[in-house]
């Protein structure tokens, strides 16, 4: 199936590793222009390096979101390389996982500013050049937190809704421009970021990591953990052309361990 994505151009948030770096990958198996983006440069070039082997046309973009200026860096670097702007694809790593006695304000802030502003401020900077596109799309990729709080992630349950909140109604106000706006509810997936999830639920409940895994893949339907290429590949399609009438979803890719209906 030829997702139209060719000669596209996507520009990823937090895409130099992990579940970023796996959607990264599936646009530029189908043809997409990528622009990666990290903290770090060596993470940044490395991913770039990568794809660009594989036979994907991709560059890197060093900046942290959080940071005043920062989308507007990333969005015009991404608009100077390729000369436009497509595919949207916010992401940040996941706020400290914690208890609401043990989560200080300015913990508060800071998730505040990563997960939803980070997500505000790149839209803002792109929309000018997603308006131009005859294809855009945006997707935030959340969390099944955003229907399922999930135990000892009190910042990633309260704020990843609001993230969620805001894509729904951008696919409201914008379906009128062309562009669609859809999440990804990506469920346990074996990341650095779930291994540091696990490693506080074993600290927490005086077990193992192990132990932890055991735990949560047993409530699995699948019975294991998903691959970040299983939520690449489906974060690949629902911004692309092929999706086309695809607008407002919030998917979960979570194995089935989401039990409700809605």
């Amino acid at each position: 199936m030829d997702l139209g994505l060719a000669g596209k151009v996507a520009l990823l948030a937090a895409s130099s590793k992990g579940l970023g770096f796996a959607a990264a990958e599936a646009l530029a198996a189908e043809g997409a222009r990528v622009v990666v983006n990290g903290r770090q440069q060596a993470a940044v070039d490395a991913a770039v390096e990568k794809l660009r082997q594989a036979g994907g046309e991709a560059a890197g973009v060093v900046a942290d979101v959080t940071e005043a200026g920062a989308a507007a860096r990333l969005v015009g670097a991404a608009v100077e390389r390729f000369g436009g702007l497509d595919i949207l694809i916010t992401n940040a790593g996941g706020p400290p996982s914690g208890a609401f006695d043990a989560t200080p304000p300015e913990s508060w802030e800071r998730a505040f500013e990563l997960t939803l502003m980070s997500a505000v401020r790149l839209i803002r900077e792109a929309l000018p050049y997603l308006r131009q596109s005859d294809a855009a799309s945006i997707l935030t990729i959340t969390s099944i937190s955003v229907k399922e709080p999930l135990p000892g992630l009190l910042l990633s349950n309260a704020i990843r809704p609001a993230v969620a909140g805001l894509t729904k109604t951008l696919s409201q106000e914008l379906g009128a421009d062309g562009i669609r706006a859809n999440s990804i509810l990506p469920g346990w997936t074996r990341t650095e970021r779930v291994d540091e999830i696990m490693a506080y639920r074993a600290q927490t409940n005086n077990s193992s990591v192990e132990a932890e895994i055991d735990k949560t893949i047993g409530r699995n339907p699948l019975r294991r953990m998903g691959e970040p290429a299983e939520i690449g590949r489906v974060a690949a399609f629902l911004v692309s052309p092929a999706a086309s009438y695809v607008n407002g979803v919030m998917l979960q890719v979570d194995g089935g361990s989401y039990a409700g209906l809605l």
